[in-house]
């Protein structure tokens, strides 16, 4: 018997869940591991892009493109997995945006404290925004499309409201500037990994 389009069981979305299950599991040991390779940063105050320069700074290059590469294959496979009229491409272009914009986080420099602002400081600060505002946004509307899709219901009851918490913690995150820089933009991280890997877990159920 021939599988419908729309199946998740298909082994495209499998194989594309274990990308993206690659992908963010590789940040997140990068990301802990750092934390202990680079003790003259303080966890607390230092952002993650003060981790990108110096030693180990290619460790984390590499882990925050394979963080985008796990973005945009969760959301292919999410997109893939709904049935039709729930599929959104809007979502999957925020994510591609979001990945795209993690990359070139990773290879534009911070301006370092005390230095003059350069156009490479410029555009990590832009990029760097636009990957928690693509990512979160993206968030949202892929945990409204699984309103949509009767067998993914059960999901939104906590994807949707998670979903908007990130995207207010980005907002949070940029007009409470007396905040721990580090320590906040780390909380946030969490909750945006939190929630993917979430939405990796349902879509394995789905796939079994």
């Amino acid at each position: 018997m021939s599988v419908p389009a729309c199946s998740p069981y298909r082994p495209p979305i499998r194989r594309a869940r274990h990308v993206a299950a690659a992908g963010l599991a590789f940040f997140i040991a990068a990301a802990v591991a750092l934390h202990g390779l680079r003790p003259d940063l303080d966890p607390v105050a230092s952002q993650m892009s003060l981790y990108l320069i110096g030693p180990w700074g290619p460790l984390l290059q590499v882990a925050y493109v394979a963080l985008g590469i796990g973005m945009v294959t969760l959301a292919w496979a999410l997109r893939e997995a709904h049935a039709p009229p729930a599929r959104s491409a809007a979502a999957l272009l925020l994510f591609v945006l979001a990945g795209t914009s993690l990359s070139v986080t990773a290879y534009a420099w911070m301006d370092m404290p005390g230095v003059d602002r350069s156009l490479e400081g410029l555009i990590h600060g832009v990029s760097a925004q636009g990957a928690f505002l693509f990512a979160t946004t993206g968030m949202v509307v892929q945990a409204l499309g699984c309103l949509r899709d009767p067998a993914w219901r059960r999901t939104a009851r906590w994807a949707l409201p998670l979903a908007l918490l990130c995207f207010a913690s980005v907002w949070g995150l940029a007009v409470w500037h007396d905040a721990p820089r580090g320590l906040a933009q780390k909380t946030v991280i969490v909750l945006i990994l939190g929630w993917m890997l979430c939405m990796l877990r349902a879509l394995a159920l789905r796939v079994r």
